[in-house]
């Protein structure tokens, strides 16, 4: 049951892209699709590229070398994950504005730069990929810092033994032994681009999402939203496809027998402080430069950002997050002890299929889930009227019962994922045990198997909480009427141009997302052998 709801929007979007047409498709494919597919895919290929270079040159120097601050660096080159890419495009823009210090301090140092020639670099299609790389390389980080350190030192050793320097080991050594990680780090980065809204609307950029969003509110043609969406999806298969191609059954660990940690090297004077400030930049620019304007926004702004509307929105936003939370781990939890039960290929086929709405962008999400619950609305009000004479208006539809849905259809697999690996890690004498002393399964589960997972499901409820939390063209298109949470106030309040107020849900937002972000790194990075 759990997996058949959460495929819902999946099966709606499919049946859109195959059903009739409508006159506004037509017109979109003449004029503007060619220009999605063209927009998306630069962007794609811009921030895959960027990601790859600003992500793995850290990771290589804080797991083979020693320098200056590299503890500290491990840890903090994770922190702007937790900034969503429509803050930090704003805050860039902000940054580069005509009166700014910045540009101020260019001018007066080269007087013949103009500065509108910056602010136009800036809030270009370029200047996306940039912004977003900037904040989406942490997946390429984590995963290849941990895969990094489980390489066996014998193996690097044998090729500085033949001669090989310092890059040359990396690029023909280390990097094909990760390329597997480093390939699924990429697919996130390249997911997370197909999802956004926010950046490429500040920046006036023609993506998918923004044409679904066209489609949907100014166009009102729900036909064109779908088939956008479908092509969408189509998008995303491809890209999971080939990562699954590209990994195919080659093993790239380490596993042998001759293990021995990698022992980090001395870097001479010159390298160390080079090697501190490659990382250092990506740091400096995607998490210091940008959460020090906003604080400096946020002061500029004072008490009158802090009114009963924005208690308002921190209840809204935490009181949604909690719910989704809740429900999508209670799901997983679910699937996850039925295939612990029964681990027979119906039912993993089940649990794989329960997570594919995080591979899906919110805005297909959220159009998968408004349809057939205006479906169910029209037909339960037809209903009661025809029986009752009692309409019964949009009880599912425009409420937060469909945008709680929608999360976690989205969200599922962020629960799923902690939950399967928990049970993995329990012994499964454990539940034979008790069902041989005919305690049932769900007694079983509440009694043994609860208890042990405590921490696990914590953590599972808190990576759901803080991506609901983010979450915006999902929240954009759902939310009932006058209804706003942190993420789409403090995006239309940069998009009208009000930086300062925006500032203060956009660091609240920050805030809690750092929490997940540092307890994911520990979880992934910390797990690598000789760290």
């Amino acid at each position: 049951m759990v997996v058949a709801l959460t495929s819902l929007p999946l099966v709606v979007i499919l049946f859109g892209v195959f059903g009739r047409g409508s006159p506004m498709w037509g017109h979109l494919v003449d004029t503007v699709l060619l220009v999605y597919v063209g927009n998306s895919a630069i962007l794609m290929l811009g921030v895959g590229v960027l990601s790859l270079v600003i992500g793995l040159a850290p990771a290589w120097l804080v797991s083979a070398y020693d320098f200056p601050g590299r503890r500290t660096f491990e840890w903090a080159l994770v922190l702007p994950l937790a900034i969503p890419t429509y803050i930090i495009a704003y805050t860039y823009a902000g940054v580069f504005e005509y009166d700014a210090l910045l540009p101020s301090a260019l001018s007066a140092v080269w007087p013949d730069m103009e500065v509108w020639r910056i602010r136009a670099a800036v809030m270009s299609r370029e200047g996306a990929m940039v912004m977003m790389a900037l904040v989406l390389y942490p997946y390429i980080y984590v995963i290849a810092r941990a895969s990094f350190l489980r390489q066996s030192s014998t193996v690097l050793e044998m090729a500085r033994t033949l001669g090989r320097g310092p890059w040359d080991t990396f690029f023909r050594v280390a990097l094909p032994m990760s390329r597997p990680a480093v390939a699924g780090g990429l697919t996130l980065v390249l997911m997370e681009v197909l999802n956004d809204y926010g950046a490429v609307k500040y920046f006036g950029i023609p993506t998918f999402t923004t044409g679904i969003f066209r489609a949907w509110f100014p166009l009102n043609d729900p036909i064109a939203a779908m088939r956008l969406s479908g092509i969408l999806l189509l998008f995303v298969f491809t890209l999971i496809v080939f990562e699954r191609l590209q990994r195919g059954r080659a093993r790239f660990d380490d596993g042998a027998r001759g293990y021995r940690p990698a022992v980090r090297r001395a870097l001479g004077v010159r390298g160390r402080w080079l090697a501190a400030s490659v990382c250092l930049l990506p740091l400096a620019l995607g998490f210091l430069v940008p959460v020090a304007k906003l604080a400096t926004w946020a002061g500029q702004a004072g008490s009158r950002a802090l009114d009963v509307r924005f208690l308002g929105l921190i209840l809204n936003s935490f009181s949604l997050a909690l719910a989704a939370a809740l429900i999508a781990v209670f799901g997983a939890l679910l699937i996850g002890y039925a295939a612990r039960l029964s681990p027979t290929p119906l039912l993993r086929l089940a649990s794989r299929v329960s997570v594919l709405g995080y591979s899906i962008p919110g805005a297909v999400v959220a159009v998968g889930v408004f349809i057939p619950f205006v479906w169910m609305d029209r037909r339960l009000n037809a209903f009661m009227t025809a029986a009752f004479d009692a309409p019964t208006g949009l009880l599912l539809s425009g409420t937060l019962v469909a945008l709680i849905f929608a999360y976690v259809v989205r969200f599922m697999a962020v629960a799923l994922n902690p939950i399967e690996a928990g049970f993995k890690r329990l012994c499964g004498n454990l539940d034979d045990t008790s069902r041989s002393l005919g305690v049932p399964p769900l007694k079983t589960l509440w009694k043994v198997d609860l208890p042990l997972l405590r921490g696990t499901l914590i953590s599972a409820a808190l990576l759901v909480f803080v991506d609901v939390l983010k979450e915006l063209p999902l929240t954009l298109i759902l939310r009932p009427f006058n209804f706003d949470t942190l993420a789409t106030r403090a995006f239309q309040l940069a998009t009208d141009e009000q930086l300062a107020r925006s500032a203060v849900p956009a660091l609240l937002i920050i805030l809690v997302g750092l929490v997940p972000v540092i307890l994911l790194n520990k979880l992934i990075g910390g797990g690598g052998k000789g760290s």
